[in-house]
């Protein structure tokens, strides 16, 4: 089994503390280790490092040792010593390593959203056809245990064919007002972030061509600016304040456990902090909004969804309307619930699954885990189809929705026709 040595392209919390992590954990099982990382952030290269050191020497490995440092994505593809790319620096940055990967023809992992203009995730998937070297993308719910089993059992026709789609998701994400995805130009929102991942559910599922979309929403007026706020939780003394995020060495959900380290807790700048002020002038993300789709087989698909809801275990769920039955996914806690027309006068049947995984405690209810896992298979020889990974036309179908999402919410709700 030949070795898998990852060159890591941003590494703030999910290049480094999320696949870093994994890829740590998997080392040994699937020989794979992390030859470089690049950062425009010096600071967060010296970060990443320590905290690749401390997790090394826990697992007893040394690799970590020979680490190349930089600050240019250029150097890091060029290194001899890389044969796959990870991309999971800031969304307006993906577009220029991802295409120089390409060129370079090296395996390339790119990060979800695919970027933030259509015209950039368009150029690569013209050259990913054009040199025949595939992209992995990383929407999380296409590598968790619950979402595939509910894929599988709609496949098998567990209840009849597709009707309908529903994606409830209310989720704590306030952090998204604090961290480089307050700025639409930066990340393309909280949209392009999150919404992405649930319109590629959609498509996922249902395996169609979209044919048309409406949609609601907007800023809510719950973190209204005000005057002489503080910058960022670290200078305030609110401590009543329920937004508030500070170092928490155990939270990886929150991803608060970054916030100790130097390139966090001295950063100057919004793009580099993750605790601004939820009250700071400057957020222009839309946080909320009521989707409509209509697929071009007649599926309707229908998403609800903010940022700033509580924890709750049923903050995320899918619900699959067939011809015979539903399908009901809760992320939370990966329970999948099939009820079942059967044959027969009142002959219903409710199935309760629990899908969890081995690895549904780590990040991402084991989607991380899963991926890489998934990575090593592909380098080995298996396709991105047959594994059922995502893929780059999957990021740029997704982005397309994205950009019309937020036209129509622009719009007050307009239609957006995405036919010719």
């Amino acid at each position: 089994m030949e070795k898998i040595k990852v060159g890591i392209i941003g590494v703030g919390e999910r290049g480094c503390f999320v696949l870093g992590t994994q890829i740590i954990n998997l080392s040994e099982k699937l020989n794979i280790e992390i030859s470089a990382i690049c950062d425009t952030n010096k600071q967060r290269l010296l970060d990443a490092q320590n905290y690749i050191d401390n997790l090394c020497k826990e697992k007893e490995l040394t690799w970590n040792k020979n680490i190349v440092h930089t600050t240019n994505y250029k150097e890091l593809i060029d290194n001899p010593n890389v044969n796959y790319v990870f991309v999971t620096c800031h969304t307006d940055q993906h577009y220029l390593p991802a295409i120089y990967t390409l060129n370079k023809n090296k395996y390339l992992y790119l990060d979800k959203p695919i970027t933030v203009k259509l015209t950039e995730a368009q150029n690569i998937i013209d050259l990913e056809k054009k040199v025949n070297k595939k992209i992995i993308m990383g929407f999380t719910r296409r590598y968790e245990s619950s979402w595939r089993t509910a894929y599988e059992l709609l496949k098998k026709g567990s209840i009849g064919t597709l009707q309908m789609m529903n994606i409830h998701s209310i989720i704590p994400y306030t952090r998204y007002y604090q961290m480089w995805q307050r700025k639409t130009e930066w990340s393309g929102g909280a949209l392009n972030d999150k919404v992405s991942h649930l319109v590629d559910v959609f498509n996922w599922m249902n395996n169609s061509e979209y044919k048309y979309l409406t949609a609601v929403g907007g800023h809510s007026n719950i973190f209204e600016p005000r005057e002489n706020t503080p910058e960022r939780c670290i200078y305030c003394d609110d401590y009543s304040c329920s937004y508030r995020r500070e170092y928490d060495k155990d939270d990886t959900l929150e991803g608060t456990h970054v916030l100790n380290s130097a390139s966090w807790k001295l950063a100057t700048n919004d793009r580099d902090s993750a605790d601004t002020c939820v009250y700071k002038e400057g957020c222009d993300i839309i946080d909320h909004a009521i989707v409509s789709i209509v697929y071009k087989n007649n599926i309707k698909a229908n998403l609800f969804w903010a940022i700033y809801g509580p924890h709750a275990h049923d903050q995320e769920t899918l619900e699959l309307v067939g011809s015979k039955g539903r399908i009901v996914l809760e992320r939370d806690t990966a329970k999948v619930i099939v009820h079942k027309i059967n044959p027969g006068h009142n002959n219903e049947e409710t199935i309760i699954i629990d899908a969890k995984d081995n690895n549904f405690k780590s990040t991402h209810f084991g989607a991380d885990t899963q991926l890489i896992h998934d990575i090593r298979m592909i380098f080995d020889g298996k396709t991105i189809e047959e594994l059922g990974c995502a893929k780059a036309i999957d990021g740029l179908n997704s982005l397309e929705q994205v950009c019309a999402i937020e036209k129509s919410i622009m719009e007050e709700g307009s239609k957006f026709n995405f036919e010719k």
